[in-house]
């Protein structure tokens, strides 16, 4: 049974466009707007309800469930998907949701950190993303993500790869515009994970970055890198007011 999820009324919907920023779903055909709202038609609803067996089931040798610590995620989740990244005290740097996610298994649960783009993994964070549909992003104003965020800004209007291109490149100077038949937006990361037609499944932003790094032939960063953290850092203060959409649809 497909798990519904009602967070957000159309007119509490934190707006598709802020101020210069648009969310990639403005640049989406009419069709594809379409699939990405019904609940039904939106593939990526499938690794929501993977993810909501996953938040009730038990596992590692503290026998604990996500349930177990937040209870509902319907209330427990609600706001998080739109806060982060966030800082970590322990690990005195910030940390994206997929890292915080493993945090509490390995450290609450005493069980193994799921692999990046794992279906777990997706499934868990697309979830709990879900949980904030509709809810604008909004970073927590913490200096200590400042540095990072710096660093992400500077990462986004380097020059890199092969074809020494910026982030900048495509989705600033070119956005709107076309590139072999894709439709450049500007990258806005207010719906990750995303549902991609391109990739068949669901990824996470870190997977676009590295896509993206790839395409310019530029070595990729690991996941979970400082580098990556410090992306997401500036794209979410980039798009800061744009709707949560997990698990958006997008080419």
């Amino acid at each position: 049974m497909l798990v519904l999820v009602s967070v957000a009324l159309a007119q509490d919907r934190a707006p598709y466009t802020v101020g210069d920023q648009r969310s990639g779903y403005t640049y989406l055909t009419k069709e594809l707007q379409a699939q990405q709202n019904d609940e039904l038609g939106n593939q990526g609803m499938l690794w929501v309800e993977r993810g909501a067996a996953l938040w009730n089931a038990a596992a590692g040798t503290a026998a604990k469930s996500c349930a177990t610590c937040h209870g509902d995620a319907a209330t427990g989740m609600k706001g998080v998907r739109a806060s982060y990244p966030k800082w970590n005290d322990a690990l005195k740097k910030p940390i994206g949701l997929e890292q915080r996610i493993n945090l509490c298994r390995t450290e609450q649960m005493g069980a193994p950190a799921f692999a990046w783009e794992s279906e777990a993994l997706l499934s868990i964070t697309a979830y709990v993303g879900r949980q904030s549909l509709g809810l604008a992003v909004a970073l927590p104003r913490d200096p200590r993500l400042e540095p990072y965020r710096q660093a992400g800004e500077a990462f986004y209007n380097q020059r890199r790869g092969q074809w020494q291109l910026a982030c900048s490149y495509c989705h600033v100077e070119q956005a709107g515009q076309h590139l072999r038949g894709d439709h450049l937006s500007q990258g806005q990361t207010n719906g990750f994970p995303i549902y991609r037609l391109l990739w068949d499944g669901m990824g996470s932003v870190q997977r676009m970055f590295r896509w993206c790094n790839e395409g310019v032939r530029a070595e990729p960063y690991d996941y979970g890198s400082d580098e990556y953290i410090g992306l997401e850092i500036y794209l979410a203060e980039r798009g800061r007011g744009l709707p949560v959409e997990t698990p958006a649809v997008r080419r």
